[in-house]
């Protein structure tokens, strides 16, 4: 199935992809919806892994946090290695280290077992998402078909993480825990097979000089970050915890001041000085901040202050789920009509529109309300998901794309972590201060012997003040930074990058380029293997 060079050429320039790389995209998508399910597929199946393994509580958050941490710490060091070494090789490994982490999770006989297969399948998760991005990025030259493949790519990792728990709850019905790791399997190896025939290998001919240290302090400082940021939410502060989130900023902020003396950066500091790029990136953690807040706290309203069941609850956050999807898609064609500046202000506008909406909500009612804040939001999410990927992959060489995708990727893995800590934080806070002082928790409060009726409304009520205090928060920032990004970036500035013509998307390619960003970055020229491209 190779294709000439000259014909993939013909094609950009027409501004149409060949069937190829429309097959190829379809090939890529299947782990990346594996990957992004298997975030929050484990939400429901909690229940069940607990009676069958008898994991302790240090142990059950471990099995839920630990795929997390890995995939996010890990995301910036595996999208550079895969620009160096070889974005299918990595894409493809990756897969093969998920799919059998997968079967090792199934069959799992102990909590330990668990917890080792979940850091498994954190590790291929975190080396074939940035190398997949990059590899869509390499099928589709052609800056209007790459926003729209890149749109879809974003779809497909927002549908993946909100139908895990639809998917697991289902299976859950029918059959034991593990299939819920199971169903990875079969997709895993249809991609194996299909992988090497139809994607090519695209790498640098001198990649340059790997920094492990770089590495190191990038991994490293990421998840003792993360893991101390969550811990926090959970726990509250502790000299520990509190130690390890300060050594983790240490060596994150070495790792950025290193970067700007190294010829070959894990991450090239410069690219934050375009404005665009850097408040993507900045949009892509605060929408997730915003989501995994408002997640986190709905699904307890859903099920602890209204009594819903687990699976009506997930059900119930299709209707947004569907908006987002669709918004990812549609993103491109909006950002070209109405341009990125005006795009990112919609963005986190309808986000602060559609959160505010659960200001409404009360602990007798509210589903109408949930289900209107859930739809509004998801135009806004599904604009920050698709812009924050095809800017960032838009702004670099296109032999850096798995550097960029990462990049991107590692914002939503930030800004889920934070949005827990800071917003959940908030609500626990104050719940603990309106709260009956039974528990620190609305689910403790209500699980407690001998709770009386009255003192179970009043911890509803004080758990709807904090989940209010902590929307209310969500909004204001949503909506501040939206007025600041229509002040902060220039209107053609915003409309121009990402959006190259083709002639200089070609030339850029070839290592000749007039785009300011692609000047501050050395481009070797490519390497082509796999089909002779």
């Amino acid at each position: 199935m190779s294709e000439k060079p000259d014909a993939r050429a013909a094609s950009a320039a027409e501004g149409r992809a060949p069937a190829r790389a429309w097959i190829g995209l379809l090939v890529v998508l299947a782990p990346v919806l594996l990957v992004s399910m298997d975030g929050s597929v484990l939400y429901l199946a909690m229940p069940s892994v607990t009676e069958a393994l008898g994991p302790t509580a240090d142990q059950a958050l471990w099995i839920l946090d630990i795929y997390g941490f890995i995939v996010g710490s890990l995301l910036i060091a595996f999208g550079n290695l895969g620009d160096r070494f070889g974005r299918r090789r990595f894409l493809i490994a990756g897969a093969a280290v998920f799919g059998a982490a997968s079967a090792a999770g199934a069959f799992a006989t102990s909590p330990e077992m668990l917890i080792g297969a979940r850091f498994l399948m954190g590790l291929g998760g975190a080396t074939l998402l940035p190398s997949a991005m990059a590899v869509v990025s390499e099928l589709f030259p052609n800056p209007r078909l790459r926003a729209r493949a890149i749109g879809i790519f974003a779809a497909t990792f927002a549908a993946g993480f909100a139908v895990g728990p639809v998917i697991g709850g289902f299976l859950l019905n029918r059959f034991e825990w593990g299939s819920v790791f199971l169903i990875n399997l079969p997709v895993v190896a249809v991609f194996l097979v299909a992988a090497p025939l139809l994607l090519c290998e695209v790498r640098p001919e001198r990649p340059g000089r790997v920094d492990v240290l770089s590495i190191v302090l990038s991994s490293g400082g990421l998840l003792m970050s993360v893991y101390a940021v969550k811990e926090l939410a959970a726990y509250g502060f502790s000299l520990p915890v509190a130690a390890f989130g300060v050594g983790g900023v240490i060596l994150l902020t070495w790792f950025l001041r290193r970067q700007s003396g190294l010829e070959n950066p894990l991450v090239d500091v410069r690219l934050f000085k375009e404005r665009v790029f850097a408040v993507a990136v900045i949009i892509g953690a605060l929408s997730l901040v915003a989501w995994a807040a408002g997640a986190y706290l709905t699904g307890i309203y859903l099920q602890s202050v209204l009594g819903l069941p687990v699976l009506t609850a997930a059900l119930l956050a299709l209707p947004g789920a569907a908006v987002l999807i669709a918004m990812c898609v549609y993103t491109p064609a909006l950002s070209e009509r109405i341009g990125k500046r005006a795009s990112i202000a919609t963005c986190l506008f309808t986000i602060a529109g559609g959160l505010a909406l659960l200001l409404a909500t009360t602990e007798s009612g509210g589903i109408g309300w949930f289900i209107a804040s859930t739809v509004v939001a998801g135009f806004g999410y599904g604009i920050s998901f698709a812009l924050v990927a095809d800017t960032a992959v838009a702004a670099v060489p296109s032999e850096r794309a798995g550097s960029a995708a990462a990049i991107a990727e590692t914002s939503n893995e930030i800004g889920a972590a934070l949005g827990i800590a800071l917003l959940g934080s908030t609500a626990a806070l104050v719940f603990r201060l309106v709260g009956p002082d039974v528990a620190p928790t609305l689910g403790e409060t209500l699980a407690a012997d001998g709770v009386a009726s009255a003192v179970a409304d009043q911890a509803k009520q004080a758990f709807m003040t904090g989940m209010h205090a902590s929307i209310g928060l969500a909004v204001i920032l949503c909506a501040a930074t939206g007025i600041l990004a229509l002040y902060w970036i220039p209107k053609d500035g915003a409309v121009e990058t990402g959006a190259e013509t083709e002639a200089e998307t070609e030339a850029g390619r070839d290592g000749v380029t007039d785009a300011p960003l692609s000047d501050a970055v050395e481009e070797p020229r490519l390497a082509a293997a796999g089909d002779g491209r």
